[in-house]
This record gives C-alpha cells, sequence and structure tokens, in this order.
C-alpha cells in the first residue's frame, strides 16, 4: 500500500545551500526511497523569479516521489499542514563577521517563522533550524510556537559532526563510515567542543578506541578540535562564500536520522533542548549525543566527562546562556 504523502518546507530555497538540498529530498535520499512528498519553497518576494527558475528546475529533474511544489514568500502558505522543516533562510555570514553581528538580523526571522508554524504547521512537525546562528535560531523558533512540543526543534551540528569524521578518517587511513561516535558537544560556533574520546574506528578487521592511541592525544586535544571548530571560516576564506553543498549533505543526514531512526550504538550529534545533562544549562539548545528511535531522541547517558571536557563545556554552554539572553532582548524590542 503506498506510503500518504507528506509536506516539506524549505526557507531561503532560492539559496545556495537549498539548491544542493532540495534535489537529495525530492529523490528520496532524506524520508526514504518509497515516501511521496509535496516541497513548500518559501522565500523573500525579491527572490521569486530565482525561485521560479528552481522550481523549473525541480520539474525537469522527473523525480516519481515529488507530487508537487509549491513556491511562495507567504509564510502562512509555506508552512501550512508541513512534516517536516528545514529552516535554511538566514542572513547569511560574510568573511569577518562574528556570530553576534548574525544574531540581531536572523532572530526576528526565526520569530516570526515561529509564529508561522504555531499558528500553520503540523503539531507533529519536524524543524531543523540550518540558518545560524542555530541554536539560538532553534529556540526562538521554539518559543514563539508553543503548540508544538519543544523536542520537536533542533538545530543541525550534523555538519560539524561529518567534518570531526571526515578528520579523523583522513588522519586514520580509513573510509568514512569506519569512524563512528564522535561526538559534537554545545554551539555550533568556535566554542563548540569536538569529541573524539568515545569515537571508535575500524581498521583490517578490529575495532579500536580513538583516545587508546597515545601517538594521536596531542592532535586530538589541539590540532583536531581547531581544525573543526574553524572549518566554516576555512571554507569562507578559500570559496568566499559559505559552505553549502556540505551543509546541504548534513541537513539531509540529520533529518534522515530523526525521520527514520539511527542504528544499534551509533549516535548521532543534535542540537536539541537541554534537560540539564552533564551538567549543562537548561532551556538552551544545546549539541548532545543522541539516539533516535520512533522519531524520538534521546541524549546518550554516562559519558564520563574528564576535566578537559568538562572546562569545554562550561564555555560553550555560557556562550549558548549569553547568545540566549540578547536573543530574548531583541525580540521584546
Amino acid at each position: 500500500m503506498p506510503l500518504e504523502p507528506i509536506r516539506v518546507v524549505v526557507t531561503g530555497a532560492a539559496g545556495q545551500i537549498a539548491y544542493s538540498l532540495l534535489y537529495q529530498l525530492a529523490k528520496g535520499d532524506v524520508f526514504g526511497p518509497d515516501q511521496p512528498l509535496y516541497l513548500h519553497l518559501l522565500d523573500i518576494p525579491v527572490m521569486m523569479g530565482v525561485l521560479e527558475g528552481v522550481v523549473m528546475e525541480l520539474m525537469d529533474c522527473a523525480l516519481p516521489l515529488l507530487l508537487g511544489v509549491v513556491p511562495t514568500a507567504d509564510p502562512a502558505e509555506g508552512f501550512k499542514d508541513i512534516d517536516a522543516a528545514f529552516l535554511v533562510g538566514a542572513m547569511p555570514r560574510k568573511e569577518g563577521m562574528e556570530r553576534k553581528d548574525l544574531l540581531a538580523a536572523n532572530v526576528k526571522i526565526f520569530k516570526v517563522q515561529g509564529q508561522a508554524l504555531d499558528q500553520h504547521a503540523k503539531k507533529t512537525v519536524k524543524v531543523l533550524v540550518v540558518g545560524n546562528p542555530a541554536n539560538t535560531n532553534a529556540l526562538i523558533c521554539s518559543k514563539y510556537a508553543p503548540s508544538i512540543p519543544r523536542e520537536n526543534f533542533s538545530a543541525m551540528t550534523r555538519l560539524d559532526q561529518n567534518r570531526a569524521q571526515a578528520q579523523l578518517a583522513a588522519r586514520f587511513g580509513v573510509g568514512i563510515d569506519n569512524v563512528r561516535n564522535v561526538i559534537i558537544w554545545g554551539n555550533h560556533s568556535s566554542t563548540q567542543y569536538p569529541d573524539a574520546r568515545f569515537a571508535v574506528v575500524t581498521k583490517d578487521g578490529g575495532e579500536s578506541r580513538v583516545a587508546d592511541s597515545a601517538a594521536d592525544a596531542a592532535w586530538l586535544q589541539d590540532q583536531f578540535i581547531s581544525t573543526v571548530q574553524k572549518r566554516g571560516a576555512a571554507v569562507i576564506a578559500a570559496r568566499k562564500m559559505s559552505s553549502a553543498m556540505s551543509a546541504a549533505k548534513a541537513a539531509c543526514d540529520h533529518m534522515r536520522d530523526w525521520w527514520l531512526g539511527t542504528t544499534g550504538d551509533k549516535y548521532v550529534s543534535m542540537g536539541v533542548i537541554s534537560d540539564g545533562s552533564y551538567n549543562t544549562p537548561k532551556d538552551i539548545i544545546f549539541s548532545f549525543p543522541v539516539l533516535v528511535k520512533d522519531k524520538q531522541w534521546t541524549i546518550v547517558q554516562g559519558l564520563e566527562l574528564d576535566a578537559f571536557s568538562v572546562q569545554k563545556l562550561q564555555q560553550t554552554g555560557q556562550e549558548l546562556n549569553e547568545e540566549k539572553e540578547e536573543a530574548l532582548a531583541v525580540c521584546q524590542d
């Protein structure tokens, strides 16, 4: 029996990330190879001409799962009856910009989108925030959508996880699938803590923990963390534009695992509402290692944090608390 179609909205749909994202969604890479869907493409009025070209291309891809496309500049139409949301549209970070520069402009966008979700989306909608500062944008979006459970809002740190996984795979000379359980703690910012202490590498038929490699200890605490933290800035310096292809792929990875579930003991990093686990501040969107079943995530518990890790979690938690206070102040202006 065919599956009921779902409705998926992508904001900033005429932009760079969406251009890589939409094909993967319509092809079945995220919600499954048998899941038909309608795509709602939301952008600002001045981008409607560009969006028309995107709609033409989606039609010309002749993708069997794509039942229809709704291009619009109206949030009410964009968010109507949707099952999943990719909130990509935001003022992009440019070279030399600090995250705080982004905050004031973007928080207001996500306040409006939260209100539109509250009024028009399904209460079961899964909302993935990609636009930066993603953690705080997700928090504000959730605040202004009180009828939707807070657990249904998530910020993307999967790009950071993918970056960390790729660095470890290159370091140990293995394929990307042979590295699992690297963690991104905290904020999608330069204070994030890429943690490889629980990562497992499969090589030559055996498994080993990355943390057990004494030869790599200094690299793991220094160059590895720094490379992952600053990767976005490095891409901007090289491309003169922010990450798009890798961000789109990460958004697909994040939503696929949220929608279809994780497997076995392989956990993934998601920015989710903090319940205070690992002594993190409550009521912020903080990236934790999670497992997902039946579209519900649970934070992996019982991981032992060393003194170095405790300090890193405190640092990124403090930044998120500061962002939260700034964002709430902007919303009340």
